[in-house]
């Protein structure tokens, strides 16, 4: 059992002013960095990483050159030296970490404008959601109109700001905004990691979740964002937790604060682990001393509150549209257990680099556990994670899950930042009277952090191809191949605009290419699945309204069922021509069933817009429907 009086708690960031300089040059400068070198990058005419290996090979060569100027300026800051070298080497340190995100990501995608995943699956949703923001800095939802969002609008509202600053439509803005945003959070992981273990830790952690956080969760960019810094916030939130530091306790809520704007799931999981830290604290003491340190729950409590107080503009619209006007009981984001949600990810027991760092990590753990204030932190954390994820397995049968498998990138990042705190040990205790020992150690560190980060391009190809395949906002392939039916967007669009004679942000269209949402701004009368959706669009009644619909007999009852629609009709209909009429698919939440959707296909008769009432438009395999 953790014992509080004698744990070696970090010391938490009593020096506010500082930790504030520091987090403020590591963002600054990791910006400066991303936002020049995907520029430069960007400028270069790259060929196809499927058919090349020139950018992985430039991408080796820089990633090589950071990471032994991170181990240079890990060796600097461990010595006494001047407070200007100091300071130098901290500063070079945070643009050297925001480099090596970079060029990891920005030299594979040199060839494309999409990002990792292309407009596919998921990413096709997170586009439409910086779109949105592109469009208006107004919060509102990814797809319907008049509502407010469901799903966190931090990182796509400062997207949207980012491409409004460089005058990128938002599909184009979401290759770059991804990439920078990821090397700002790991230089800003680098500042908090800084505040409460020494250098050499320090650099080693952030660099050891910083691989893990590309290798496991770059694809969902606004979660690694998150996810890299909940090791260091963790230790700083066990901190505050025993020793009660009014400025760590506000650090702690501020963080928690800002994952409510980034990502409500990991919110979930480092709340849950930070209320079980108060737990463990209370029990500790009351077994010692059967006695109740209510400072413990209060200082959780107070975290909360700031938390909360940070996070209710996010979610406060939503809560209240949902208490006014209720939501749709059928269909929802939790609805989803793939087999990988089905077991408990052991990344520590592969036979990988990473998976020895994070063996590595859970013995340290263990040793340290009663005196080392880190090591019980993230302990506490990987608990939490591997908590959360049986909660999530042992809710299903009630008709939910907590999607426990969506955690698996917090879990590699706590055993990778665990596991780089064990070994900077292990060198330190090896080097203990032998001083070649140790420089042996960092060597060897750095021969390892290599090896395993020139096999990042590598384990994300797939998600680079599709990249590569996928047709952007242009109409063209990063791949240089014959484009998609995506190509005809831009024309689909121009009938629109041009039937409607309104702008896209006061315009309805139902379709089932939702692609097309994800580059142009216009609202959608129906979203890609109900796990996507905004509970407060009633997805499972829009569905029976589509599909009623189709069976009308005449336009005017087709005008007279859209008149009398609870919301707001569609402007627009985007069909695909099939061989009994004008098609569209829907989908339908199918759970507990693997896949959770299935999809189906409604046909509305063409006769249903032979009226002067409606344009017709046929562009590739499209036909355009505007309401006149």
């Amino acid at each position: 059992m953790t014992d509080t009086r004698t744990v070696d708690a970090p010391e938490a960031p009593s020096r506010g002013r500082d930790l504030a300089l520091d987090l403020a040059a590591a963002a600054i400068l990791a910006a400066a960095v991303g936002v020049v070198g995907w520029f430069a990058i960007s400028s270069v005419e790259w060929p196809a990483y499927s058919s090349s290996n020139v950018t992985r090979a430039f991408s080796t060569v820089f990633q090589v050159i950071a990471i032994v100027v991170l181990a240079g300026c890990a060796v600097l800051l461990s010595r006494s030296v001047p407070a200007w070298q100091a300071r130098a080497a901290r500063l070079l340190s945070f643009a050297t970490v925001a480099g090596f995100v970079t060029v990891t990501l920005a030299l594979p995608l040199g060839g494309t404008k999409l990002y990792l995943g292309g407009i596919s699956v998921d990413q096709q949703f997170r586009t439409e959601y910086l779109t949105r923001f592109t469009s208006s800095p107004r919060l509102a939802d990814m797809t319907y109109i008049d509502m407010p969002p469901l799903y966190s609008p931090g990182w796509f509202w400062l997207g949207g700001r980012f491409a409004k600053l460089f005058g990128l439509e938002g599909w184009a803005a979401f290759q770059p905004w991804s990439i920078i945003s990821l090397a700002v959070a790991a230089a800003v992981a680098l500042a908090l990691w800084l505040t409460v273990v020494g250098p050499a830790r320090a650099i080693a952690a952030t660099l050891a979740t910083t691989v893990a956080m590309l290798l496991y969760g770059s694809a969902e960019p606004y979660g690694a964002a998150v996810a890299i810094l909940l090791p260091p916030a963790l230790v700083v939130a066990w901190s505050a937790i025993l020793r009660g530091r009014r400025g760590a306790i506000t650090l702690v809520g501020v963080c928690l604060g800002v994952a409510v704007w980034f990502y409500t799931l990991y919110l979930g999981v480092a709340a849950f682990t930070i209320v079980l830290m108060g737990v463990v604290a209370l029990a500790a003491t009351w077994i010692r001393d059967r006695r109740f340190e209510w400072r413990y729950p209060a200082r959780v409590v107070a975290m909360g509150a700031i938390a909360i107080a940070i996070g209710l503009p996010a979610y406060g619209p939503y809560l209240w549209r949902a208490y006014r006007d209720g939501t749709d009981s059928k269909g929802s984001a939790f609805h989803y257990l793939p087999e990988q949600g089905s077991v408990l990810s052991l990344p520590m027991l592969h036979f990988t680099l990473l998976g020895a760092l994070g063996m590595i990590g859970v013995v340290w753990i263990l040793v340290k556990a009663r005196s080392t204030g880190p090591a019980q932190a993230l302990g506490l954390g990987i608990a939490g994670a591997y908590l959360w994820a049986l909660l999530s397995m042992t809710v299903s049968p009630i008709g939910t899950t907590l999607l426990g498998f969506r955690t698996e990138p917090v879990l590699h990042i706590l055993l990778a930042a665990a596991g780089a705190l064990g070994a900077v040990t292990m060198v330190g205790a090896l080097g203990d009277g032998y001083p070649r020992y140790r420089d042996a150690g960092v060597a060897l560190g750095v021969l390892a952090a290599i090896g395993v980060a020139q096999t990042i391009p590598a384990q994300l190809a797939g998600e680079i191809a599709v990249a590569y395949s996928d047709t952007d906002g242009h109409g063209e392939r990063g791949d240089r191949r014959p484009a998609g039916a995506e190509s005809s967007y831009k024309d689909v669009d121009a009938a629109i605009l041009a039937a409607t004679g309104r702008p896209r942000t006061d315009t309805v269209v139902l379709t089932a290419d939702y692609g097309f949402l994800a580059i142009y701004p216009y609202w959608g009368f129906q979203n890609l699945t109900s796990n996507y959706a905004n509970p407060l669009a009633h997805f499972t009644a829009r569905s029976a309204a589509i599909e009623s619909w189709a069976k009308l007999e005449t336009p005017d009852e087709l005008v007279k069922a859209l008149g009398e629609t609870p919301w707001r009709a569609p402007d627009a209909f985007v069909f695909r021509r099939s061989a009994d009429g004008l098609s569209l698919r829907l989908a339908e939440d199918v759970y507990p069933n693997d896949p959770n959707v299935r999809r189906y296909t409604v046909v509305f008769p063409e006769k249903l817009f032979e009226d002067p009432r409606f344009a017709v438009t046929e562009t590739g395999p499209f036909v355009v429907i505007v309401r006149k």
